[in-house]
């Protein structure tokens, strides 16, 4: 709700705002074309330099105090087997609850998260994959400072009131929030020149009258109206012109909710429906087992280093923050290589998630801290393939519906963040191993990893049935 109310402050129009990105036409390219060879957007101050690097500071921010914070959750996840005695598995929904809630319904720090993400990809073109990974490493600090945070806090002052400041430091959200703003026109001659009909007395640009879908007069027509009206009752006593800018203001408000809705609708439900889209469909899937695999480390490990005798070492330097900072690495090297020309973005991610789920099935197997630790570096390396997943949503439904797609992707992923670490702890408690738990998240990584490679085999079989088709006609 903060978000929401500080862009309503820097006065939000969406719809001149959308305007100022290409929709997936405009970029230029159909389902095989090589998304490297996109058309490069009309110059605009704001993009890939500018404000766009400010964006990408209050992003990192968001980040670490969002999801640095939920992939701290394990050290709040001991405190609470130790007071509460109740079984892994059940303890274990009060972290997935909270990592799930963010990503699928949007409550709390969910509404921080989306346009943290968004629009860092709507103020870069040309070094977005880089953006995005210099953005996300946020949650890699953030889950190496708030590991510590909360260890100190537990043991100054107790689990209750490491969560009472925690919630403190959580609102300087707000401030991230003020940094955010949408583009607006270009100063360098791009934005189209204002007809003379569009100007009004007063020197504002206004848009040409529109009619509604039904024929009737348009909104601006009805804006018109209510301006001759104020001007009219000027004259008149102080609250004439009161009532009438608080007509005019509902009449504003009740043509952008119906808008939006009618976008939204059709975004989801209409002809040119995300779900229409056979490959998002399948990175759907993807989304659904894969993030499970990422998490269960973080709310178990703490509690596996316990089992396994190796307190001491860990407490000197926690294996989650091992994942932490190793993270940050590999967003930023995946997030370059990703932009390199000669690199298809698609392998990228590919690679990083092989290497992610070997790591998970391997990981059961180290019983030192030596072998952890070197399995949480692979795992933290190649957890940064999450800094490609705009760029990859990108790639599959275009610019103008990512804000839809993304939401969607990160909706899975709250999915199965909620039931990956409940499973895992309900397996433990049967079998009273984790061994169990890594084993089967792995499978089940693996069944989403083959909803990805879908997307190379569509793509082939698209590339040889033109050939044939082009061979034919000639």
């Amino acid at each position: 709700m903060i978000l929401l109310y500080l862009c309503l402050l820097h006065g939000w129009d969406y719809r001149k705002s959308w305007n100022m990105y290409t929709s997936h036409e405009d970029i230029g390219y159909d389902f095989e074309d090589d998304p490297k060879d996109k058309k490069t957007l009309k110059s605009h101050p704001n993009i890939d330099g500018g404000w766009a690097w400010m964006m990408v500071l209050s992003s990192f921010f968001v980040h670490v105090l969002i999801m640095g914070s939920q992939m701290a959750l394990g050290v709040l996840n001991v405190e609470w087997l130790e007071e509460f005695h109740q079984s892994r598995g059940l303890t274990a929904w009060v972290s997935s609850l909270s990592m799930g809630i963010t990503l699928i319904v949007g409550l709390g720090s969910g509404m921080a998260y989306l346009p943290a993400v968004v629009m860092v990809g709507r103020y870069f073109q040309k070094r977005r994959a880089l953006a995005q990974g210099l953005s996300t490493t946020g949650t890699g600090f953030g889950t190496f400072l708030m590991t510590a945070l909360l260890k100190y806090l537990c043991a100054e002052y107790g689990w209750r009131y490491a969560m009472l400041i925690q919630g403190a430091v959580s609102l300087n959200l707000c401030v991230c929030g003020a940094l955010m703003r949408p583009l607006s026109p270009g100063k360098d001659g791009n934005a189209p020149a204002p007809s003379p009909e569009s100007v009004k007395s007063g020197g504002q640009l206004a848009r040409p009258a529109e009619a509604d879908d039904d024929g009737r007069p348009g909104k601006e027509d009805a804006r018109c109206d209510l301006q001759a009206a104020e001007r009219q009752g000027q004259a008149r006593p102080g609250e004439n012109a009161c009532a009438l800018r608080v007509l005019k203001t509902v009449s504003r408000l009740s043509v952008r909710v119906r808008t939006g809705f009618r976008d939204w609708y059709s975004g989801y439900f209409g002809t040119a429906s995300l779900f229409s889209n056979r490959m998002f469909v399948a990175f759907i899937f993807w989304a659904l087992f894969a993030y499970s695999s990422f998490v269960i480390p973080f709310i178990h490990l703490p509690e596996i280093v316990n089992l396994y005798n190796l307190a001491e070492q860990n407490d000197v330097f926690p294996l989650t923050s091992i994942i932490a900072i190793v993270h940050i690495f590999g967003k930023v090297v995946l997030g370059v290589v990703a932009d390199l020309p000669c690199i298809s973005v698609w392998n990228v991610f590919l690679t990083a998630n092989l290497t992610l789920v070997l790591s998970i099935l391997i990981l059961p197997l180290m019983q030192t801290y030596a072998g952890l630790a070197a399995i949480c570096a692979l795992i933290g390396f190649s957890s940064g393939y999450f800094s490609l997943m705009p760029v990859v949503t990108e790639d599959l439904v275009g610019i103008e519906h990512l804000a839809n797609a993304y939401g969607i992707i990160i909706c899975a992923n709250g999915i199965s963040a909620l039931l990956g670490p409940p499973f895992a702890g309900w397996i433990y408690d049967i079998t009273q191993k984790y061994d169990f738990s890594f084993y089967i998240c792995g499978l089940l990584y693996m069944v989403g990893i083959f909803f990805l490679l879908l997307h190379p085999c569509i793509r082939i079989i698209e590339q040889s049935r033109r050939k044939h088709t082009d061979g034919a006609h000639v």
